[in-house]
């Protein structure tokens, strides 16, 4: 009989429990994109590398996030809902309980990395405060053509020589990383964070990818919205009516004189297609054209860090999450460097936003958007993709999810599924998303909370309060089970419930305030003490 010794027992034991590789992660963040505006969500856009993506994982139908861009993304670094961090509204910086995502998984062993916008404004420096470990930060972007400031790892660089299109420089830096991470750090988690800031106003795009649409709206809104409605339904999306436009929204931004800047194609209202002048109709189609070949392209950059991740053998044992900040936004304004109408629209010298028409379109079936907390503009699509973690291949998960729900999920696969809190920090609020991974199962929660520009929501199992700052801030009820188009206002036949759930929310509004603590004082304004 051979004895074999203890330490070789001992390390064979160890090698037979080791614990399993820890999965990497890629989250790709888009900005401004509405529920429909994928193929794999009802769109005619040609969006084939994330449609893959659905394909091979699941889509979420029942996702949400806050409504605007900084408490989305301070919410998705955090695990926290804006209001507990002193994100909406925004305080001078976080309250010293709070700890980002890259810095709680670069105590689990992962480095992290970033590229595109941050707009975490209480962490404005992406590795110094965010805890990334590399950072290409577009600081400022006024135009998708050139930075107005961009950085690396904090640090300013020169205005780039050559051509640069937002979309195609921020996938480059992520693939860049992961190629330096290949190299210097195989075997080694990562966490890559790509936030685009398409299809983002000034919506431009490159001459050849807005040629494919050059005539694909010029039948107008409602055609297409009542298109992507059907394809929406054979795919077993939603269950709902297609909610009526709202002819009477204006977005809270830009000026009347906006639109004489503009010129006659332009209007602040999705007034119905038929009432449009040809002028009118041209120039709304072009707009939603230039909105279609961001996305595209934006679809086209995923392909190509997708096409990375393969080339590193880490394709399989990623889990890539693709989301939205907010949904599609009907403000039309003009900023940073102005709008050439001489020069063709969605070039770099045209400041053009998609406006309420198109943004109708966007968020189908839902009303509003971003901004407001209907489901317009806080429901978006939700992509998982994880071929060694998520069995299901093309299916559906009908649970509501929220963005509150990411960093609970991520650290639960990292190894850290009960965190440590800090002290005086709540605990998280959301839920992992583990269990709906393996099948479509609600997730039990009592609650998701919204409040945005004074624009008030809150979600119990099905039913939904949720008023409008602008319509006297009274509180509307919908059961979304049968009614996610929110066009079955039932307040006056269940008042009691509504009275329940908004002292609900009033009570949490107040505790989530409270635990971001007290506002900075504001800094004076003045010349400076006397010398």
């Amino acid at each position: 009989m051979i004895r074999l010794p203890l330490s070789f027992l001992l390390l064979a034991c160890i090698t037979l429990h080791a614990a399993p590789a820890k999965p990497n992660f890629l989250i790709i963040l888009a900005d401004d994109l509405g529920y429909s505006d994928l193929g794999c969500y009802g769109s005619e856009i040609a969006t084939p590398n994330l449609d893959k993506l659905a394909a091979g994982g699941l889509r979420f139908t029942q996702f949400y996030n806050t409504a605007r861009c900084w408490p989305t993304r301070s919410v998705l670094m955090t695990g926290h809902y804006a209001q507990q961090i002193g994100m909406d509204p925004q305080y001078g910086k976080f309250p010293a309980w709070v700890r980002t995502l890259p810095q709680r998984l670069s105590e689990l062993g992962y480095r992290s990395y970033h590229s595109g916008k941050w707009h975490v404004g209480n962490a404005p420096r992406v590795v110094a405060d965010g805890g990334f470990t590399r950072s290409y930060y577009v600081a400022q972007q006024d135009n998708h053509f050139h930075p107005k400031r961009h950085e690396l790892d904090d640090q300013p660089l020169p205005v780039p020589e050559g051509a640069w299109y937002s979309s195609t420089a921020m996938a480059q830096h992520a693939i860049d990383f992961l190629k330096e991470h290949a190299q210097q750090h195989a075997g080694t988690p990562f966490f890559t964070y790509l936030a685009f800031t398409a299809p983002h106003f000034p919506i431009q795009a490159l001459p050849e990818d807005i040629a494919k649409y050059k005539d694909t709206y010029l039948k107008g809104w409602p055609t297409t919205r009542a298109a992507r409605f059907e394809r929406q339904k054979r795919m077993g999306l939603v269950d709902t009516t297609l909610s009526d436009p709202e002819p009477q929204i204006t977005a809270p931004s830009g000026k009347e004189s906006d639109l004489e800047i503009l010129g006659a194609g332009e209007t602040r209202h999705a007034v119905p297609w038929e009432s449009l002048t040809d002028e009118q109709k041209q120039f709304q189609a072009t707009k939603q054209a230039i909105h279609a070949a961001m996305i595209d392209r934006l679809d086209q950059e995923v392909g190509r860090v997708l096409a990375q991740l393969r080339a590193m053998n880490v394709f399989e044992d990623t889990l890539i999450l693709l989301l939205s900040d907010n949904g599609a936004s009907a403000e039309v304004m003009v900023r940073g460097l102005g709008h050439d109408k001489a020069a063709p629209m969605g070039a770099a010298a045209s400041y053009l936003c998609l406006g309420p028409g198109g943004s109708t379109v966007s968020n189908t079936p839902f009303r509003r958007h971003k901004i407001w907390v209907h489901e317009g503009g806080i429901s978006t699509p939700f992509i998982a993709h994880w071929p060694q973690g998520i069995a299901a291949k093309g299916e559906l998960r009908h649970t509501p999810g929220h963005v509150i729900d990411v960093v609970p999920t991520l650290l639960a696969l990292a190894g850290d599924a009960k965190p440590v809190m800090p002290e005086n920090a709540p605990p998280y609020p959301g839920r992992s998303l583990l269990p709906a991974f393996a099948k479509d199962e609600t997730l039990s929660r009592d609650f998701l909370f919204w409040h945005h520009s004074g624009n008030r929501a809150l979600r119990e199992g099905d039913w939904k309060i949720v008023s409008a700052a602008d319509n006297g801030d009274a509180w509307e009820l919908y059961k979304l089970s049968t009614d996610r188009a929110e066009s079955n206002n039932l307040a006056t036949k269940e008042p009691e419930r509504v009275k329940a759930m908004a002292e609900r929310w009033e009570k949490l509004e107040q505790e989530f305030v409270a635990q971001a603590g007290p506002k900075p004082e504001a800094k004076k304004k003045g010349k400076g003490k006397r010398k």
